[in-house]
């Protein structure tokens, strides 16, 4: 039961999700670095999917606005 409780912990710390669609494919990851999540984020809108970051606040940044998660 211990670990049920640590896996809960863990995924309440996680700050940042990107969302990444491309025709019928969805994925989604989650990340508590702001910098990790942008490089990946990066990596998938340079391979023509459609992306989207949200912070824990849920605020949605556009590629466009991906320097704006650096800088916090």
């Amino acid at each position: 039961m211990a670990k049920t409780g640590q896996a809960q912990t863990w995924e309440k710390k996680l700050s940042y999700k990107m969302i990444a669609e491309r025709d019928n494919e969805k994925v989604k990851v989650e990340r508590q670095s702001s910098l990790i999540i942008v490089a990946k984020a990066r990596v998938f809108a340079s391979a023509g999917w459609q992306v989207v970051i949200t912070d824990k606040e849920g605020k949605l940044y556009a590629p466009a606005e991906f320097d704006q998660l650096l800088a916090a």
